[in-house]
């Protein structure tokens, strides 16, 4: 349990969970540098039309393939489009499949996990057999198949991405409530009178929470990678909409030559799911009651 002084008083209090965690990750100088990163990277995605300095689909066939200069920051395309531009647009479009593919799962995958685990029996046993059978699959399999039978877009690459992460969020909520339902104050409540739903919202989903932000953030980076490979395979945006996967493979023949082209999207896509991994495995550790002093 962590204690705090009080600099007038000189009395120590005890701080509430979230602060302690928050203390906790602190501490942790990797998951502080993928937080900052994130946040940066929000920043830059929130105010795309400020920071890039070209309209990501502005074409200089005059000056295709410029090599980085002090105007073209990552240089420019077979297109002459400003690559730096691009991929400051493309981090919008990152950052949204990841976000709201992780909110489909966490949804779907957290209900059902939920319900399964408090109910058991008959409704459990189905519900897990159904993601035992997701899981067979490979998520990104699963992703392209759903793409192809939908179409492209951004909205039906959401909705793949978010529906091969499903199982993941099912077990793992599955698990947590498992390990919740029998405890004495979810009996308490019981003998109070309160419905199953009411136990279920107000005491079994708040303590939830730690493993859900966990596997959310790692969430994300799944997400975010599984966005960039459908991308690559032309199953993503339509042009001339700027996706980090979909820049890849444009500037794929042009390799050789122009490795600018292919360079910086990759490094995009490098550095931000290796910050969204260090963040998640900061906050694994400061929420892991085995790991408190």
């Amino acid at each position: 349990m962590f204690k705090r002084k009080n600099k007038q008083t000189n009395i120590y209090a005890t701080i509430g969970p979230w602060e302690e965690m928050w203390i906790r990750l602190r501490k942790n100088r990797l998951a502080v540098v993928g937080l900052i990163v994130i946040v940066v990277l929000i920043i830059v995605a929130i105010f795309a039309d400020f920071v890039a300095p070209f309209p990501f689909a502005q074409q200089d066939l005059n000056n295709t393939f410029a090599k980085p200069s002090s105007v073209h920051w990552f240089g420019t395309d077979n297109f002459g489009r400003d690559i730096f531009s691009r991929v400051v647009y493309g981090s919008r479009v990152s950052l949204r499949v990841g976000l709201i593919s992780v909110g489909i799962a966490l949804i779907v995958g957290g209900i059902l996990g939920a319900l399964a685990g408090y109910i058991g029996g008959l409704f459990d046993g189905i519900v897990m057999r159904i993601v035992d059978i997701m899981l067979a699959i490979p998520s990104m399999l699963l992703a392209i198949a759903i793409v192809s039978s939908l179409g492209g877009g951004l909205t039906n690459v959401m909705i793949a991405v978010g529906i091969g992460s499903i199982p993941q969020f099912a077990r793992i909520m599955r698990a947590s409530v498992l390990s919740l339902k029998e405890e004495q104050f979810i009996e308490a409540s019981r003998a109070l009178g309160l419905r199953n739903h009411a136990i279920i919202i107000r005491h079994i989903l708040p303590n939830t929470l730690a493993p859900v932000i966990v596997q959310s953030t790692l969430g994300v980076a799944s997400a975010i990678l599984s966005a960039a490979s459908l991308g690559f395979l032309g199953l993503g945006l339509e042009p001339p909409r700027p996706e980090w996967g979909a820049m890849l493979s444009d500037g794929r023949p042009y390799l050789r030559d122009f490795p600018h082209l292919t360079t910086f999207p990759g490094i995009a896509i490098m550095i931000t799911i290796l910050a969204l991994n260090l963040l998640g495995d900061g906050l694994r550790d400061a929420l892991d009651p085995k790991m408190k002093e």
